[in-house]
């Protein structure tokens, strides 16, 4: 952390909790079993993904009071859990489906891509007392790492239960950023 001596208590509280929560993101997204089905390795990846913005979500709420803000990790809670039960539910018609070794490769490198800039701008948002400004400038690059990813894995041969998942993703993540982009205009902050 930077500049902890200027922080308040609790935003090294939510601070300490939000990173950890970032590490634990990185070591399950990162870790996960890979299989010839690029649809699984998406699921596998994108669960552990919607698991860390919900507990990122339910951390901020703990620290603000912005309507706002509360609003908006409430939708992400929301959108997210259902986002998991739908591919939870696709994932064992998903894994029928095998990729060839040479998609599977062109995937993945370009979702580590993804990930190292996505891990990066998260890992550095700047750190502030303005808990709702510091969440939304976390969250920002979460939410355009699911679009990324979702974009990526449409552009091969991935099971049909998937495909409606992939673009809901897409839009509400998009929705998503808009919406923060817009918030942290209007409370004069800088944003990602």
């Amino acid at each position: 952390m930077k500049n902890t001596c200027l922080l308040s208590e609790d935003s090294k509280t939510y601070l300490c909790c939000f990173y950890q929560i970032l590490d634990e993101m990185i070591q399950s997204m990162t870790t996960v079993g890979f299989s010839q089905s690029i649809s699984h390795n998406f699921i596998a990846q994108m669960v552990p993904h919607h698991r860390a913005a919900i507990q990122m979500s339910n951390n901020v709420l703990r620290f603000t009071e912005n309507n706002a803000v509360r609003r908006i990790a409430q939708r992400i809670i929301e959108e997210q859990t259902q986002g998991i039960g739908q591919m939870d539910e696709a994932l064992s018609i998903c894994n029928q489906l095998t990729n060839p070794q040479v998609d599977l490769r062109l995937y993945q490198r370009r979702m580590d891509l993804i990930y190292r800039e996505m891990y990066a701008k998260m890992g550095s948002a700047p750190e502030s007392n303005a808990l709702a400004a510091v969440f939304m400038r976390e969250m920002i690059p979460h939410h355009h790492g699911a679009i990324r990813m979702a974009e990526n894995a449409l552009k091969y041969d991935i099971c049909t239960e998937l495909v409606p998942i992939l673009r809901s993703i897409i839009t509400q993540q998009r929705q998503g950023v808009a919406q923060m982009r817009a918030l942290l205009n209007r409370m004069g902050c800088r944003h990602t």
